[in-house]
């Protein structure tokens, strides 16, 4: 049997190599403010645990680096990363003694490393499989239990970033629906007046040739300053019209960041509908023409329909553009998992930042996916 080399499973071994020889696994700090100091995994664990780790992400290295079959690959990836996040959920007790009862330990640049080594085996092995979209996100979802099932179980909660949550437990799960009425309402509003102006400026090209290239400057804005933008005149608007001050239009808060938000979006919402509009055969609104059809009709029967799959796209890209943009409202009283951004930031609490970060990038991840499986449902059925 002629062993053949994966290129990508090439650069997966080098990423598992690279972690090893040159990266700590965790970091360990005395308290939460000073300066940590990176650990290796012969540093964390006994000699003979070390070894066998060590063994373990040497074989990983070596199957990545070989051909398989994609079905094996996924297999194995998805078990190196569960064993790779129990591994990392053991070190606090190895680290954290009684002498020092305030310790912190967060995983380090070896182990985030090692996380994406994994998660691009596991994702070249479902791109060689070609999933279809009920899959993709049936695996969606059994990743976010087993990821449950992880934090449920405790044994995270020596890490600096579960203690974190502890503190803040309370305000996270606001600032969850805080950052998600910001995306979701943006994304809903910029639909509502996106798809009525993309039709639009289908449909008369001189509009078209005003309103993308503003909808472009718009774009181009970047997001501080178009925050710092709203803050101005909503705050002069407070200030002379108490119903709007009444109803929680100010300088600072949703407000101005909702807006923002919707600004930015609709842009790609527009554009979606021009482009799928414009796309449909002549052919096919001739016949509808030929049979009688309004222009009404023609949009609802038959150009919206088969423009739907290029509109989801564009709402897929404003959905994740938002979530990310959504961090960044906390600035301006906006609330969101950015709260806690900024919070460690300004506090130099890594281990704060990443609790608003992490669930940010899983948000995204997974509305991503779950938008990409409509999109190809939708498609299907118009083909």
């Amino acid at each position: 049997m002629v062993w053949q080399i994966d290129r990508v499973g090439a650069l997966i071994a080098v990423l598992i190599g690279f972690a090893l020889a040159f990266e700590p696994f965790v970091t360990f700090r005395a308290n939460r403010i000073v300066s940590g100091k990176g650990l290796g995994l012969l540093d964390i664990f006994t000699a003979g645990e070390a070894r066998a780790i060590v063994a373990v992400l040497v074989g990983a290295a070596l199957f990545a680096l070989l051909r398989s079959r994609a079905a094996w690959r996924l297999a194995v990836g998805a078990v190196l990363l569960v064993a790779l996040a129990i591994v990392v959920g053991l070190a606090p007790a190895h680290l954290v003694t009684v002498d020092h009862p305030l310790a912190r330990v967060s995983p380090a640049a070896g182990f985030w490393v090692l996380s994406f080594a994994f998660a691009m085996l596991v994702a070249d092995a479902i791109a060689k499989l070609a999933l279809g979209p009920a899959a993709r996100v049936a695996l969606l979802a059994l990743t976010l239990v087993a990821l449950a099932a992880l934090l449920g179980s405790g044994r995270w909660d020596g890490l600096s970033v579960m203690q974190e949550y502890a503190v803040h437990a309370d305000t996270f799960w606001q600032e969850a629906a805080r950052h998600l009425e910001l995306v979701v309402g943006s994304v809903a509003a910029a639909v509502i007046v996106g798809v009525p102006l993309g039709i639009a400026c289908a449909k008369l090209p001189a509009l078209r040739a005003v309103a993308l290239p503003v909808l472009n400057i718009v774009q181009t804005i970047p997001s501080i300053a178009m925050y710092g933008l709203m803050m101005v005149p909503l705050g002069l608007l407070a200030a002379h019209v108490p119903l709007a001050a009444e109803l929680g239009i100010r300088g600072i808060g949703v407000a101005p960041a909702l807006i923002a938000l919707f600004l930015y979006s609709l842009l790609p919402v527009t554009a979606s509908v021009v482009v799928g509009l414009a796309q449909i055969p002549p052919q096919t609104a001739e016949a509808a023409v030929a049979m009688g059809m309004t222009l009404g009709q023609r949009l609802r029967s038959v150009e919206l329909p088969l423009a739907l799959p290029v509109v989801l796209t564009g709402v897929r890209i404003v959905l994740v553009q938002n979530i990310g943009l959504a961090t960044v409202a906390a600035l301006i009283g906006g609330g969101g998992f950015g709260t806690f951004v900024f919070q460690g930031v300004g506090q130099a609490a890594i281990d704060l930042v990443l609790l608003g970060a992490a669930p940010t990038i899983a948000l995204a991840l997974t509305a991503a996916v779950v938008f990409d499986a409509v999109t190809e449902v939708v498609k299907g059925r118009r083909t």
